[in-house]
């Protein structure tokens, strides 16, 4: 069975940080591409950030320069770094894996306010 779990959401102020984990299970996880996606309410799912199974990463303009994406094979997990965080961050991130098929994790809410 797969299984994606994200953690380390949270409330956290402007100008703060916080560091996503997704930690992967039932999948030869090296393998697979990883990226982050966002969904705020009423709007769609938009991705963050995203790393190949070699480790190429690419980000949405939105956070180049403040998230970053990496990955430890060795721990099934991939992280998101998320530094200078604005209140248009706010949204549930979620945690996608994409080789032969396509799994989703289950979401961590990031609240971003004062």
């Amino acid at each position: 069975q797969v299984q994606l779990v994200e953690s380390g959401g949270g409330l956290v102020q402007p100008g703060g940080s916080l560091r996503l984990s997704c930690a992967a299970s039932g999948i030869i996880f090296s393998d697979y591409a990883m990226g982050w996606y966002r969904q705020a309410p009423g709007k769609q799912r938009e991705l963050v950030a995203q790393i190949t199974s070699r480790g190429s990463t690419n980000a949405a303009e939105s956070v180049k320069g403040r998230f970053t994406i990496s990955r430890d094979n060795a721990k099934n997990t991939v992280y998101l770094q998320m530094n200078s965080l604005k209140p248009e961050d706010t949204a549930v991130y979620y945690c996608k894996a994409r080789y032969n098929y396509v799994y989703w994790g289950q979401g961590t809410q990031v609240t971003v306010s004062s």
